[in-house]
């Protein structure tokens, strides 16, 4: 696996960011900027260190697929890390084999910094060589989209 790093700045404070950025408030926030990776993106789990967290999407069948994962690390308002061990295929979950070993202990982490009302937001991934560009066209789009449902 390759890492990954986006950076985005965004005109509102840290706690608005976070919560917009996961849903904590409304699912609906997180699953607008997610949406340029999938339009159906969702996650089912909660945001505790420690959880399970189911992040998917349905295909063009209406199958449900994507990633199973646990929030590793939380800290409110500063730091998201999360820890994917397996993979959500056709609502069957996936923990073994070797569509899951070049995902497996992949992370995911979000580093939250405040400055006078401005945020930024650090997004450190780790991907696959078939995920690169796809990663790195996808998830620009996809922060900027968050900096506009943050900024309004």
């Amino acid at each position: 696996m390759q890492k990954l790093q986006f950076k985005i700045t965004i005109n509102a404070v840290v706690g608005k960011v976070y919560d917009i950025m996961l849903g904590i408030s409304n699912k609906a926030t997180y699953e607008a900027w997610t949406a340029l990776f999938n339009p159906t993106s969702t996650y089912e789990g909660n945001w505790k260190k420690g959880s399970k967290m189911l992040f998917i999407g349905t295909d063009e069948n209406g199958n449900k697929g994507g990633m199973v994962s646990e929030v590793f690390d939380c800290t409110n308002n500063r730091f998201v890390s999360i820890r994917h061990y397996g993979i959500l295929k056709n609502n069957e979950e996936i923990t073994t084999g070797p569509e899951v070993e070049k995902w497996a202990n992949g992370y995911e982490n979000y580093s939250f910094e405040e400055n006078k009302g401005i945020t930024t937001v650090t997004v450190d991934i780790d991907v696959t060589q078939d995920f690169l560009d796809y990663m790195n066209q996808t998830f620009p789009k996809a922060l900027e989209k968050l900096k506009e449902i943050c900024e309004k």
